[in-house]
């Protein structure tokens, strides 16, 4: 859901041009000499249909930069509520880390055509995260849980950057996650997500846990709380008609069709106290995040 934003580039283009007329007429005005005044009236319409000419490519080129700044970083959600939170930027994801819970709040991602393929293997190398503060969240937290390491942001996404690949292992990008559950419908949402950058250049994806009960079940030495469910929110916004998808799983096998696990992204953003998309203009935000779109082919 969006909130208000302002578009100032219809009132400046209005401002300069009455600035202009008023010149112009002026100008006429003050030199009402008869035997000058029509070539003076012609340069004047002259001009004032070159300011008109400039002052619309003006206009063009803010739509420009605005569709521009529009995409950059429009995976990154804004919280609309108060919690713990550590950011950290990485080569191809933004974490919202929480150290209460010890997993994240969100992990947001654009993800391109070309970062769909790549030679870079699964490290299968799971760290604690460098960058965080001590203690941390070590592999062993995990071992013997029940709970697969599940990731927010794919290792699959990451096979273009030996970087990127490492840091999708470090345990910030990580959750308990029921074992079928990550490797049945999460994962049939993963490889759709690669199917859909294929096809349609970019999109973008936030995701990340849900915490119902105010006292999670905690694993390991670390206390990593245990999450009730999970949340993907997926945007495709370089096509004709842009569409914004919203998915909640429960932690627990499935092994269903991913139609069953749709929402609207309002609907996830009221469970999760995000406003996701929020860089979009405020009619496409509000049309496309309340609707439960079909699942794209």
């Amino acid at each position: 859901m969006s909130k208000k934003k302002n578009n100032s580039t219809g009132s400046l283009k209005g401002f300069i041009l009455l600035v202009i007329i008023i010149a112009a007429a002026l100008y006429l005005y003050q030199n009402n000499d008869t035997a000058r005044s029509a070539s003076l009236k012609q340069q004047v319409e002259q001009t004032v249909d070159n300011a008109t000419q400039y002052v619309e490519k003006i206009s063009e080129d803010a739509k420009e930069n605005r569709q521009k700044d529009i995409a950059s970083k429009l995976e990154i959600p804004v919280s609309t509520q108060k919690r713990d939170e550590i950011r950290l930027t990485r080569t191809a994801f933004t974490i919202s880390y929480n150290n209460f819970y010890k997993t994240p709040n969100w992990v947001a991602w654009e993800l391109t055509r070309q970062e769909t393929s790549g030679n870079e293997e699964r490290k299968n190398k799971f760290l604690p995260d460098p960058d965080l503060p001590e203690p941390r969240v070590e592999h062993s937290d995990y071992t013997h849980s029940g709970y697969d390491r599940g990731h927010m942001a794919p290792a699959a996404d990451m096979k273009w950057s030996e970087k990127a690949m490492q840091e999708s292992f470090y345990m910030s990008n990580i959750c308990p996650q029921n074992q079928k559950l990550n490797r049945d419908d999460w994962g049939n949402l993963e490889e759709e997500c690669r199917r859909w950058a294929k096809k349609y250049g970019s999109i973008y994806i936030a995701c990340g846990p849900i915490y119902d009960s105010p006292t999670p079940k905690r694993i390991g030495q670390h206390k990593v709380a245990v999450p009730d469910r999970f949340f993907k929110v997926i945007l495709i916004y370089n096509r004709k008609n842009p569409v914004a998808m919203g998915f909640l799983f429960n932690n627990k096998a499935g092994h269903n069709k991913l139609e069953k696990y749709m929402v609207s992204v309002d609907s996830v953003e009221s469970v999760t106290g995000l406003d996701f998309f929020s860089r979009l203009p405020d009619k496409v935000e509000n049309q496309i995040e309340a609707i439960v779109p079909a699942l794209l082919p």
